[in-house]
């Protein structure tokens, strides 16, 4: 017996977990999903291999491998593609072996900022593109256990086909750029319908800089990781391979080089950097080297004539093969400062001791370094000495690139291992400038793998994820599974930030830089909550309840978002900037946005008669589905539809 309205919803409702398809918006107009008007949209579920052709609007169940044949053919018959109300995209642990690969960016991803001219080059060969296309339509990755569901209620149609029942899809997904009718990235920020892509980039010097001595001119050390990435779905982008493989090494590293005697006597400086917004334009490499320029409070202790050289740890996690450790080095081109890199990188390599693991350099034949943070360096100033760490030379090993499918399972953790082994070491050769360093030195640089295994556990799987208690024990995660798209921007951007409006990521890669880079106070421990009196203290742990420390530490949030963007404090609205030739980059920024939307949500139940443009449904209960994006499942409700004349 139903005793409450509860009840009676639980026995309608099955909630199930999706990842929508958004809406995304730049300058010239948008990409992504959504309804095609301002109304749900209500369509029975079918099998792409039942439709062949579609005889009235529809919603498609279909596999991955399905896609990118199926959103062409939408783009080039028009005739079909209006009986397509939505797509529902299954989910198998199958798909990733079976697949030879699924990448819905570009072959050349963001070649429009590559500091050379052969951008027809094809570093992702397997890339579709098909994430760069606006479609009219909502298309919803379904999960494991959704996926059975409405493959059920598929069969279950194609078996009532006669009988004037059907379990439909009902698709929410009107964003409100589209009920505004601000359809580019200018007119939905004057109109308030959309937010800029960003957040908020995290740097961090060992061993901390010293305010008050008149020493603070060491040559810099950049070595930079990223930690966003993009995706089809927009929160089902974990990016394992590219390019959180790489952030994991960069940690693992610092965690090493923290546990090194005489970080003091360093005759270089050691910062180190994790941009996010690197996949939407490279907002965080971009908007940090116009921070540099500006000389904000955000990069104060920072000189851009300073840095002398970037490495950067790009996609590592797949560089293992047959048991061979295999990583590629990608330079700048030829210089003193790179050759001094590629011997430490040697050296480094030489103190391995091991036949399973080799470094080389890229084919001479690349047209120039990968699609890379270092990318904004060279557009800066091409004489920049940098590499890039890889785990591939002339293509990417990574036939999931910026796809739902780079997840955990295509990533291996001795080859994390095995970078940030060689990467810390690198480091410590390049830091202590000194030829003469003994081989014990290098070899007591050890990285913990046990802590490599447990941020894979953290940032690449829902299982633990931000509940792992690494995480935990920093900071209290708004969200268990991890997400690492970008983001958008809230409020006026900042430094220090409001940190209700830093992304769970980002707070976490602060407060583990913090503390790792820093150095005991002077008069002991101190318990803080929020801030640290003295110069030079930062308060880590803070979120954790009665835990809070204050530690010498240069750890610092940087902004990241388009430099073609300016915040009016007054209105609290952002103004688009008219290109400048001294922003080569921002000349062919997209400036990206994302349309906001009050709810996203998809239902299915049973209707009685199959015209379904002309539908009454009575004895629904309005659910609304918020921004976790759950599925609701209607159970067989409808009491009655009335079929009008």
């Amino acid at each position: 017996m139903m005793e409450s309205v509860p009840d009676l919803q639980s026995s309608m409702y099955m909630t199930l977990d999706g990842y929508p398809c958004v809406r995304l918006l730049n300058l010239s107009g948008v990409i992504g999903c959504s309804n095609p008007g301002r109304v749900k949209v209500v369509a029975p579920i079918i099998r792409l291999n039942n439709a062949t052709e579609l005889s009235q609007l529809s919603a498609v169940l279909l596999s991955v491998d399905e896609i990118q044949s199926f959103l062409t053919r939408i783009l080039n018959d028009s005739t079909f593609a209006k009986n397509v109300a939505g797509i529902l995209v299954e989910s198998s642990p199958e798909f990733q072996n079976k697949l030879k690969g699924f990448s819905p960016d570009q072959k050349f991803p963001q070649s429009e900022f590559a500091p050379y001219q052969s951008i027809n080059y094809e570093w992702n060969p397997i890339g579709s593109g098909i994430m760069w296309n606006p479609y009219n339509f909502p298309v919803f990755l379904l999960s494991q256990s959704s996926t059975l569901t409405l493959q059920e209620a598929a069969i279950k149609n194609e078996k009532n086909i006669k009988s004037y029942t059907a379990d439909v899809a009902e698709f929410d997904l009107v964003m409100q750029t589209m009920k505004a009718g601000t359809h580019d990235s200018e007119s939905c920020l004057k109109e308030n319908t959309c937010l800029p892509l960003g957040g908020y980039s995290v740097w961090s010097s060992l061993p901390p800089i010293n305010f008050s001595s008149s020493e603070q001119s060491k040559p810099i050390i950049l070595v930079v990781a990223s930690m966003d990435s993009a995706s089809f779905f927009r929160d089902k982008g974990l990016g394992a391979d590219s390019p959180i493989s790489g952030l994991i090494s960069l940690l693992a590293a610092v965690d090493a080089l923290s546990h090194v005697d005489g970080l003091d006597d360093f005759n270089k400086q050691l910062v180190f950097i994790v941009f996010t917004g690197e996949a939407w334009g490279y907002l965080g490499s971009r908007r940090f080297l116009l921070e540099l320029d500006l000389q904000s409070d955000a990069v104060s202790g920072l000189n851009y004539s300073l840095i002398e050289k970037v490495v950067e740890i790009g996609s590592v996690g797949k560089g293992l093969n047959q048991g061979v450790k295999n990583f590629f080095v990608h330079t700048t081109g030829v210089s003193s400062a790179t050759n001094e890199t590629l011997d430490a990188l040697k050296r480094a390599q030489d103190s391995v001791k091991s036949e399973s693991f080799t470094i080389s350099s890229a084919n001479a034949s690349n047209p120039g370094i990968p699609p890379s943070s270092l990318m904004t360096f060279l557009r800066k100033n091409s004489l920049t000495s940098g590499v890039v760490l890889e785990d591939f030379d002339t293509v990417f090993t990574n036939k999931f690139y910026n796809s739902h499918l780079d997840d955990i399972s295509n990533v291996n953790s001795s080859a994390i291992v095995a970078a940030a082994s060689l990467v810390a070491r690198t480091l410590y050769i390049l830091a202590s400038d000194n030829k003469n360093l003994s081989s014990s030195a290098i070899t007591s640089i050890n990285v913990n793998v046990s802590l490599v295994e447990e941020l894979m556990g953290c940032l690449l799987d829902c299982e633990p994820g931000l509940s792992c208690e690494l995480v935990k024990s920093y900071i209290s995660p708004a969200n268990t599974c991890p997400s690492h798209y970008v983001g958008v921007i809230l409020g006026e951007p900042s430094s220090p930030p409001y940190l209700g409006y830093v992304d769970d990521i980002s707070r976490f890669v602060w407060n583990f830089l913090a503390e790792k880079t820093s150095i005991p106070r002077k008069n002991g421990s101190s318990v803080c909550s929020q801030d640290c009196s003295n110069e030079g203290e930062v308060c880590i742990r803070a979120e954790t309840e009665g835990k809070g420390v204050c530690v010498v530490s240069t750890t610092r949030y940087v902004p990241a978002y388009s430099t073609r963007l300016k915040y009016e404090s007054e209105s609290g609205t952002w103004n688009v900037l008219p290109p400048n030739n001294s922003d080569p980059m921002g000349l062919v920024d997209a400036v990206w946005t994302e349309s906001n939307w009050d709810t996203i949500g998809l239902r299915v139940y049973t209707v009685q008669n199959a015209s379904f443009d002309r539908l009454v449904l009575l004895g629904s209960i309005a659910i609304t589905v918020l921004s976790c994006f759950a599925i609701v499942i209607t159970k067989a409700f409808v009491t009655k539809a009335v079929k009008r004349d």
